[in-house]
């Protein structure tokens, strides 16, 4: 049974903290007189003071306090740190135990390993000043605010024994991901998932300002808590001791409830602890400079003392300051934290700065994976049948959530069956731990589909999930997958940096499957139609994205698999959910995409030098591409026409610039060095330009794709808007191939006809005209 914390234990948990505070200064300030055991000299204070130091001493003491839990109960825990800026923080944390030396071994703990770790803070060659990758535990950098709690609800889901220490900072509360994220509570089951403990850290400010919840009264915050689901426990003070006795109690009683819940879950949702912790911005930092008060004002947030290497009066400030931690009782005469105080971190995996979690590719596993191959539609004529790409691709995810019931989520807002993966309800539910009433759809507690209506919660559990170990696939209407666009950046950022950091192993790739898209969102509209989506992923590193547009069932089941099996990349798949032709056999789908590009012979007339090169990517795009190749065949057989299908987009860029991009030759083996190329593409026009302006046949290429026209209209007449429909197609090639020109004047003229008359008819009858919406090959 854990005992309360005596006198002495907690005089040890103040020397751990005055600890990790004095590293922490040392890690802004310092180059080189680690331990101030010289007089502070202009030569040891670094040029540039960067680093946040208001939040830091409230991380370290939470982190101390949880050290003492760990120890006490055995606890497998993660810290996860919503004001990331708070890095010298962890940072020390992870050095005061040991972990940091473990996978930096160039800094040991001595009085050289302590001087590296200060120059290394935010110095050049050295380490951000965030909770980045580079520190050992972290999954969260923190540098966007708003996703802690996200992220760690993602962390536990599954993993029955994780708890999750999430500092949400007073700042980053203010933002709207974090207010949402409040009702993640709602989709944690007791029994098969873990618990998230979080701890909203008032110190009262933000860069400039004061917070929103740090100036309303705690009446109104418990209340706010409670009706987000929490019982919500106050520590309040700024007298050390006197919150060291607080927050110790406190920190007892609430893993107390929380091992009473997983104990006893009972038939109602908990209502989980949470922990309000105020205390001062740059507690036991400098109380006033320059004559203005800072410890407690927001003046506190970056570097208290700005002018320390130019300033004597500063300088001297900044040796009190770090003389008033004590280091002399707290490092001995190498530099090494005291044995007593190191007998207070817990030991191997147990470190949060060590829990494997906090790695989770070390803890990876394969998904037991289906054979996509069982659940290939018949072809047995290209263009000849339709299906719905979507749904058969749900069947086959279906068995892969069955298959992996601890280790695979599927993530959408909302939008599951929406885009026809309602096949995975077969064999779960919606997580949902809230109350259910008689005609709830597949609600229950361990229900492995999680759908709420934010983007960034279904991104950030997914992430989360990912990151300590898991898998998942996330899907969305493609038009407002957008909105967690900055959410992707830092999770891109996060795998490019962990590529070149040894002790982290690779995770499972972020998956998103984009459907209801632009080109079948005639009916919802203008506002549902933005296939931009692709551009702004393919900006990030090019080791980390990948981008697939099947453009039929059984080369999205290829693709499907694919990515499923794939590690530390960023997926982007983007396919229709309607019903639509079918193209390739099993067989040839898998070939097709193991190139990535391909030659349809079926499709084009020549095995030569073509006249023409028709190219698409994309489901519609390839559909229209192959509408106008008949047309040409049928008006201009004399023509030589080639059609290009592109799956993966990233094969259009040169080999120099993408892991998947195609040599020079390559390209102009398909594409021809000197002929025209007509590209019909389900995006923007000129993302194809900017991924091949570089190559030799550039000049030819004609790009018709989404132009921003828009509106409730049928799905020819969506694409007629666009330019992109397979009479203009036709207009496109006969105004490019200099052997047409004025013979096919006519031809020309009847493709302008055809797209009047096909307009006319959906005004008259509301529906596309029959010979357009049923059209095939045949």
């Amino acid at each position: 049974m854990p005992q309360p914390a005596t006198a002495d234990d907690l005089a040890l948990l103040d020397a751990y903290w005055r600890a990790a505070n004095y590293l922490s200064v040392g890690q802004i300030y310092l180059l080189d007189n680690p331990l101030l055991r010289e007089p502070l000299r202009a030569e040891h204070v670094k040029p540039r003071l960067l680093g946040h130091w208001g939040t830091t001493p409230g991380l370290n003491l939470l982190y101390a306090h949880m050290n003492r839990a760990i120890r006490q109960r055995d606890l497998n825990a993660l810290y996860v740190t919503g004001p990331g800026h708070g890095g010298p923080g962890l940072v020390a944390n992870a050095y005061l135990e040991g972990s940091y030396s473990e996978v930096y071994s160039s800094l040991g703990e001595d009085v050289d390993g302590m001087r590296g770790l200060f120059r290394q803070f935010s110095f050049p060659g050295g380490i951000p000043s965030h909770v980045a990758p580079e520190t050992p535990g972290s999954i969260h950098e923190g540098g966007e605010l708003g996703y802690a709690l996200v992220h760690a609800y993602g962390a536990v889901f599954d993993n029955p024994d994780l708890l999750a220490l999430c500092v949400v900072g007073d700042g980053e509360a203010e933002t709207g991901p974090l207010a949402a994220s409040w009702h993640s509570n709602k989709f944690l089951d007791p029994r098969r998932d873990g618990v998230v403990l979080p701890v909203l850290h008032l110190n009262g400010y933000k860069i400039a300002n004061p917070t929103v919840l740090a100036r309303i009264p705690d009446d109104e915050l418990a209340s706010l808590m409670r009706g987000y689901g929490h019982t919500p426990h106050f520590v309040v003070g700024d007298e050390p001791s006197a919150v060291h006795q607080e927050l110790a109690a406190t920190l007892d009683t609430v893993l107390d409830d929380i091992a009473a819940i997983k104990a006893d879950p009972g038939s109602k949702r908990p209502a989980w602890p949470m922990i309000v912790l105020r205390t001062p911005k740059g507690w036991t930092g400098p109380k006033e400079v320059d004559g203005k008060q800072v410890e407690g004002t927001f003046r506190a947030h970056q570097v208290p003392l700005a002018g320390t290497r130019t300033d004597a009066g500063h300088r001297a400030q900044l040796e009190e300051w770090m003389h008033s931690y004590r280091p002399e009782e707290l490092f001995d005469a190498d530099g090494r934290l005291v044995p007593e105080l190191r007998a207070l971190a817990p030991e191997g995996t147990r470190r949060m700065s060590a829990n494997p979690h906090a790695n989770g590719g070390r803890l990876l596993r394969d998904l037991a994976m289906p054979d996509f191959r069982n659940y290939a539609v018949e072809v047995e004529k290209p263009a000849a049948s339709t299906s719905a790409a979507t749904a058969v691709l749900g069947e086959f995810v279906r068995d892969v959530v069955a298959r992996n019931d601890d280790r695979f989520r599927l993530f959408g807002p909302d939008e599951v069956a929406s885009n026809r993966l309602q096949a995975a309800f077969e064999v779960t539910d919606r997580a949902w731990n809230a109350t259910v009433i008689d005609g709830d759809d597949h609600l229950a507690p361990g229900g492995r589909v999680m759908e709420i209506l934010s983007e960034h919660l279904c991104q950030g559990w997914l992430e989360g999930y990912l990151l300590t170990g898991r898998h998942g696939l996330f899907t969305s209407y493609e038009a407002f997958i957008h909105i967690v666009d900055s959410m992707l950046n830092q999770h891109a950022k996060w795998l490019k940096t962990t590529l070149g950091i040894p002790w982290r192993a690779p995770i499972a790739s972020l998956n998103y499957l984009l459907s209801s898209h632009v080109w079948r969102q005639d009916h919802n509209g203008f506002s549902h139609q933005d296939p931009g989506f692709l551009d702004h992923v393919i900006n990030k590193k090019a080791e980390i994205v990948r981008v697939y547009l099947p453009p039929d069932t059984n080369t999205l089941l290829s693709v499907g698999d694919h990515c499923l099996r794939s590690r530390h990349y960023i997926n982007v798949i983007v396919a229709g959910k309607q019903p639509q032709l079918t193209y390739l056999t099993m067989d040839q789908a898998i070939a097709h995409c193991i190139r990535g590009v391909g030659i349809w012979e079926w499709a084009g007339n020549t095995e030569g030098e073509p006249d023409v090169v028709l190219a698409c990517a994309g489901d519609i795009p390839t559909l229209e591409t192959l509408a106008a190749a008949k047309l040409l065949r049928e008006h201009c057989p004399e023509l030589e026409v080639r059609v290009v299908n592109v799956v993966d987009l990233m094969r259009l860029q040169p080999a120099s610039e993408h892991p998947h991009g195609m040599s020079e030759r390559d390209f102009d083996a398909l594409f021809t060095p000197d002929k025209p190329v007509i590209f019909a593409f389900h995006g923007y026009p000129w993302l194809i330009h900017r991924l091949t302006y570089s190559r030799s046949n550039h000049h030819n290429l004609h790009v018709r794709g989404y132009k921003e026209e828009g509106t409730t209209t049928t799905p020819f007449d969506m694409v007629m808007l666009n330019d992109l429909d397979r009479f203009h197609l036709v207009m496109d090639v006969i105004d490019r191939v200099p052997a047409l020109g004025s013979n096919a004047a006519v031809l020309r003229q009847r493709m302008e006809d055809a797209r009047l008359a096909a307009r006319r008819y959906t005004r008259e009858h509301g529906e596309d005209d029959p010979a357009i919406s049923g059209w095939t090959w045949e």
